[in-house]
């Protein structure tokens, strides 16, 4: 794919794309190259200063472009180094694992969601240390009961920064995805730190999940960083045992981890 892309400024004084539109034309173009094989399986993306001269646009709209694809499991990338393009098997995509809305509708389920509660106050020290935040910084909780199809599946405890925070707020509460909505601001969540662990579920688990106080709920702890490595998110999800499953595949290329509906007879 050589010389075939648009040049996106050119059509801004057409009546074209502005703002943060730009980010997911570049991205659209580059999603289509890199899914014909256009660069090959483990090839490298172009740098940022030649996509951004091919484009017309900033190494800002570049990078942005670059977060939705990382997000999407179409590249991967390293320290000091160009894009690298996964390739074409079906793998659980960044925005899958993250996103629970996202991970359920690719399984043909209808996800839900219910917010129980949203308080803003001023962050522990543990919150402060997984969002970077100083001493006496605000961020905003939120408790939320997900369900599969109608199903009570898992308690999601958020903890948002104030950047982020502050948007959360102005959603509707029986909107059904955070992170979608989060997107169409901006907001993008490209990294993410996983801990999983099992944990003895406490009265409010017990309650929105229809479970005895005490019995085992499996736990994913997550911290989400932006392009920037900026934090985004700090978020604990308790899932009922028997409803979810994690798996992890290496590679020389990648390391993925997946979420999946479990099996009755796992």
């Amino acid at each position: 794919m050589t010389g075939s892309a648009t040049r996106l400024d050119d059509q801004e004084g057409q009546g074209g794309p502005t703002g943060g539109a730009l980010y997911r034309q570049v991205a659209a173009d580059l999603r289509e190259a890199i899914t014909t094989g256009a660069y090959g399986e483990a090839g490298r993306l172009p740098a940022e200063g030649a996509l951004a001269e091919r484009y017309g646009v900033s190494r800002g709209t570049v990078r942005q472009a670059l977060a939705v694809l990382r997000a999407d499991g179409l590249v991967t990338s390293r320290r000091g180094t160009r894009r690298v393009v996964l390739g074409n098997a079906r793998v659980q995509s960044f925005s899958e694992l993250l996103s629970f809305t996202h991970w359920a509708r690719a399984m043909g389920e209808e996800p839900g969601g219910r917010l129980e509660s949203l308080v803003r106050r001023q962050a522990d020290t543990a919150e402060r240390e997984q969002l970077r935040l100083e001493p006496g910084a605000e961020v905003y909780v939120t408790l939320r009961l997900r369900t599969l199809s109608g199903t009570a599946v898992m308690v999601e405890r958020t903890v948002y920064p104030p950047h982020v925070g502050v948007l959360v707020a102005q959603l509707p509460p029986d909107v059904v995805s955070h992170t979608e909505h989060l997107r169409e601001h901006g907001i993008l969540f490209t990294d993410a730190d996983h801990t999983i662990d099992v944990v003895a579920a406490n009265a409010e688990d017990a309650k929105l999940l229809g479970c005895r106080r005490g019995a085992p709920l499996l736990r994913e702890r997550r911290r989400t960083t932006d392009p920037t490595g900026r934090p985004v998110e700090w978020s604990q999800d308790r899932y009922l045992p028997g409803t979810v499953a994690f798996s992890v595949h290496n590679s020389m290329v990648t390391s993925a981890l997946s979420r999946h509906a479990r099996a009755a007879d796992d």
